[in-house]
């Protein structure tokens, strides 16, 4: 066999195992994070700090792209359903997309990109400068007192800002529709409020909203906790959060929308 095939077999062998390894440190840093999580309990002043960085500090582009998102969705909708003579029916387009697909996904994406890399970058650079080194030498745990509440705003954060995403979306979509181009206002919401239903498309946007939360959050403190701590390693760390992070949003999203189609949830 050709050196060059079998050198090539061993990179493939080597990229895996060192996949199916990392695999495992983050999982078992993520029961760590879970299992020192009683700090941002007692202090939960530590988590609604976090919470303003995370959170409050990720509402300017979350408004911003609703909006434009649904005044798109309008648009595009009450051009295909004006077709069909159903322009009337364009509410429930834009709603039934952005609450059981659009809303989640998207703010998870723009979540991952402005939070996770944010935490990423925080952290890693605390490590760089050694700053998590003096935690521990002072009997700090920095898992507690830095991870865990990081984490937990995330968490939190991430299903507020997907629901606060709908909320404009379906405000653009009513802007277009109804102030511009002239659709009934009374069958707008009238048919929306008729076709959306509470359990099976707001609970189950909800829910894929917090799954996406926990995946995103826990990759970021995990990236930033084992970033090499240089200049480099935390830039590396950066992307390879936004990369992960959005790769994990959409294969977590086709799971979930399987289940909740065939009614496990």
């Amino acid at each position: 066999m050709p050196k060059r095939i079998v050198s090539g077999i061993q990179n493939i062998g080597h990229r895996v195992i060192e996949s199916v390894w990392r695999l495992g440190v983050a999982s078992r840093f993520f029961m760590l994070v879970l299992f020192k999580s009683g700090t941002s309990v007692r202090r939960f002043n530590l988590v609604i700090r976090e919470l303003y960085f995370t959170g409050v500090l990720s509402l300017i582009i979350i408004v911003v792209s609703g909006l434009f998102v649904g005044m798109v969705l309008g648009l595009q909708g009450y051009e295909t359903l004006q077709k069909y003579g159903s322009e009337s029916a364009v509410g429930t387009l834009v709603a039934l997309s952005l609450v059981r697909e659009l809303g989640p996904v998207v703010a998870a994406l723009l979540f991952a990109s402005r939070a996770g890399s944010a935490i990423t970058a925080e952290i890693g650079l605390m490590k760089a400068t050694e700053q998590l080194s003096a935690m521990s030498m002072m009997a700090v745990d920095p898992v507690a007192r830095v991870v865990a509440p990081r984490f937990w705003s995330g968490v939190i954060s991430m299903p507020l800002l997907a629901a606060i995403f709908s909320v404009m979306g379906v405000f653009g979509g009513y802007l277009v529709t109804v102030v511009f181009i002239g659709v009934d206002e009374g069958s707008f919401w009238s048919q929306m409020q008729d076709s959306v239903d509470f359990r099976f498309d707001i609970m189950n946007g909800f829910i894929k909203s917090c799954y996406f939360g926990v995946a995103v959050t826990a990759i970021a403190v995990f990236e930033g906790y084992d970033a090499p701590p240089t200049a480099e390693g935390v830039s590396g760390a950066t992307t390879r959060t936004v990369v992960t992070s959005s790769l994990a949003i959409l294969g977590l999203d086709f799971i979930l929308t399987a289940f909740m189609f065939r009614g496990v949830s």
